[in-house]
């Protein structure tokens, strides 16, 4: 699984890549169901836009964004609607 984080109009911190990194553990029982994570991390006068793209193995692209004050309290909410997100697209394809 490849993962691409990119910011806008600031530099990605070392720190938050590494903290994205680590919280990606929670998907790890889907690394083998996920090609690619394109996380874009933009910050506005007000707060951030977290978005991140998901490109699953079957041609599936899922888009999900979060708006948040802060940046580390987005990114959980983030992670968390992916880990949702991932673990909703591996059911349906195990019924299948």
């Amino acid at each position: 699984m490849l993962i691409d984080i990119k910011g806008v109009h600031f530099n990605v911190p070392d720190d938050i890549k590494e903290f994205i990194e680590t919280k990606l553990h929670k998907i790890d029982f889907a690394r083998d169901k996920i090609i690619e994570l394109h996380f874009t991390l933009t910050q506005q006068p007000k707060g951030y836009v977290l978005e991140t793209n998901i490109h699953f193995r079957w041609g599936k692209v899922a888009h999900l964004r979060v708006e948040d004050h802060h940046l580390r309290p987005g990114l959980e909410k983030l992670i968390s609607k992916t880990k949702e997100k991932v673990t909703k697209e591996k059911e349906i394809i195990q019924e299948h």
